[in-house]
């Protein structure tokens, strides 16, 4: 076998008088081998490529083995540095989505609540068709007084008769009663009337209760006056008088006019007006 321990340079005066154009395969390998300073396997490789040993062969066989290993890294203390891999590039992050900016609520439009118009307090003509004639009175009234005359106002219309009636009806109630809810005055009586109209129960006008409600006498003067022909084209007591038949039947004018402010105050007219807007 061929001692691998003999000096490199043994190998290198061996072969320094070798042509390199001359230069056989195998002994161009150990040249390489040598040069790239794996001494010890190359020694025993050129041995053997410069004896021409065949029984170099097994030697020549690991000698190849070796040089193979530390080509491709796996000799002992001749690591072959591999390129450190690249990182993998991070995808650039995404930017946050901004949160859908919700639109303000729109703000629900409170429908304008329009107050009741109120209506328009009846005219002259309609209060007083035939003019007012001389000789008026009136009295400053109570809200009791007020309240008893809206009653006999309230009726008129609900029975769909127009201002004139509501006139009518409410001057009778100012001479008969001066608009206060009379129940019975005992001695003072006159005979047996009652109420607003002083409307008697012994002449069919109803029971004292029913007479002593402002609502039911009021209907019960209505339903007299309307089946008085013409009662609307009468002068105010003509009309009065033919319903309740009085003793002193030409009283009735002289209530014409103030009939006619109290009518109005319930439209927020007249002169009691203020009085009549703190009703209930």
């Amino acid at each position: 076998m061929v001692n691998v321990d003999r000096p490199f340079g043994a190998l290198k005066s061996r072969m320094s008088g070798i042509r390199v154009n001359a230069v056989a395969p195998r002994t161009a390998l150990a040249l390489v081998i040598g040069l790239t300073g794996l001494a010890a396997p190359a020694a025993a490789l050129a041995a053997g490529v410069a004896g021409h040993e065949e029984k170099n062969a097994v030697p020549i066989a690991a000698a190849a083995t070796t040089v193979k290993a530390a080509v491709a890294g796996d000799l002992p203390g001749t690591p072959i540095t591999k390129p450190a891999a690249k990182p993998a590039a991070k995808p650039a992050a995404k930017p946050a989505a901004k949160p859908a900016t919700k639109p303000a609520a729109a703000k629900t439009a409170k429908p304008a609540v329009k107050k009741a118009a109120k209506a328009a307090a009846p005219t002259a003509k309609q209060l007083h068709p035939r003019g007012v004639p001389g000789g008026q009175v009136s009295f400053k009234p109570t809200k009791a007084q007020l309240k008893n005359a809206k009653a006999i106002v309230e009726t008129g219309k609900k029975m769909g008769l127009p201002p004139r009636a509501w006139v009518i009806a409410v001057a009778t109630a100012m001479q008969e009663s001066t608009l206060n809810n009379f129940g019975d005055l005992g001695a003072s009586n006159d005979h047996d009337s009652l109420g607003l109209f002083q409307q008697r129960p012994s002449s069919g006008w109803g029971t004292p209760k029913q007479i002593q409600n402002p609502s039911y006498a009021s209907k019960a003067f209505y339903k007299g006056l309307v089946n008085v022909p013409s009662w609307n084209k009468l002068p105010l007591t003509d009309a009065a008088q033919s319903v309740q038949v009085s003793a002193y039947p030409d009283h009735y004018a002289k209530w014409e006019r103030h009939a006619g402010d109290v009518v109005k105050s319930f439209y927020g007219a007249g002169p009691y007006a203020k009085l009549a807007a703190g009703l209930k």
